[in-house]
């Protein structure tokens, strides 16, 4: 499958304000499901842009902008060809098997940054088990009984919510229901990280992330490696779910990253346009 992303976006600023440097993470990661055909990345005219790999291995466009101005924009194109995956195509580790599982030393001393000790956030709606049950059919009900029980909203600015507001409100965004499968799950004792980036959904009658970025939860099974679980969706993830960045936090993997310096406030207009279509 050929597909073409063509991403824009722009914030119109009421008077020319000063810019940090932006980082840009929009550029999707290669392996043999995924393969990059053409990329070209654009931002403002007098911007210096640099390209790196972050902590996370994430391919950055650092943009410092010299001059004052009234408008930001970026614009990506971007042709993949994806080969399709089964998203249930690993086999785990023995030990690995059932939860709770134990991670080897080595594997948790890697691990650590994605661990925590502390407990779950408690979910009215699922119990962890309390007993040995299968590891990845539990998975699959934790992630399917989010997408069942709480609603969606599109939201395409502001921070993520905190699991305990997610939980009160009742609905999230994609990046809110991705940070609370994140959280229970290292409460669990499984690794977990954030995950951003674009979501084919031709086939879908709700497409719930057309026209925008998509975000998700990958979790470390010892034999299977990172799995992507889709809470907003209710479904694993498969070559559908292409990835621009992983992290931590929703701050290391968010697309676009940087602030404007004015001595007041300045209101600014934000419009953002994403299209992802196949090619022949």
């Amino acid at each position: 499958m050929k597909i073409g992303i063509h991403y824009q976006t722009q914030y119109a600023y009421t008077e020319p304000v000063s810019f940090s440097t932006h980082l840009f993470r929009l550029f999707p990661k290669s392996d043999r499901y995924v393969s990059l055909r053409r990329l070209a990345f654009q931002t403002n005219a007098d911007a210096q842009v640099n390209y790196r790999r972050d902590l996370f291995d994430n391919e950055i466009a650092s943009c410092f902008y010299p001059e004052k101005s009234a408008l930001l924009q970026a614009a990506l194109q971007i042709e993949l060809e994806l080969t399709p995956r089964n998203a249930f195509d690993f086999l785990l580790d023995s030990p690995a098997l059932n939860l709770p599982f134990t991670y080897t030393a080595r594997e948790a001393h890697a691990l650590s940054p994605y661990l925590q000790n502390r407990p779950a956030p408690l979910l009215p709606f699922w119990q962890p088990p309390i007993e040995p049950q299968p590891t990845v059919e539990t998975l699959v009900s934790l992630n399917s009984a989010l997408h069942e029980h709480l609603a969606y909203e599109r939201r395409d600015e502001g921070a993520a919510y905190t699991p305990e507001e997610t939980l009160q409100l009742g609905r999230g965004a994609c990046r809110d229901f991705a940070v609370l499968l994140a959280e229970v799950a290292r409460g669990l004792g499984l690794a977990a990280r954030l995950a951003s980036g674009y979501l084919c959904e031709f086939e879908s009658d709700d497409k719930r992330a057309e026209g925008a970025l998509h975000a998700w939860t990958e979790i470390y099974l010892p034999g299977a490696g990172w799995v992507g679980f889709d809470p907003t969706n209710g479904y694993l993830c498969n070559h559908h779910h292409i990835t621009a960045a992983v992290g931590f936090t929703p701050e290391d993997i968010s697309p676009i990253l940087g602030r404007y310096y004015h001595s007041t406030h300045v209101p600014a207009n934000m419009m953002a346009t994403l299209q992802i279509t196949p090619h022949d």
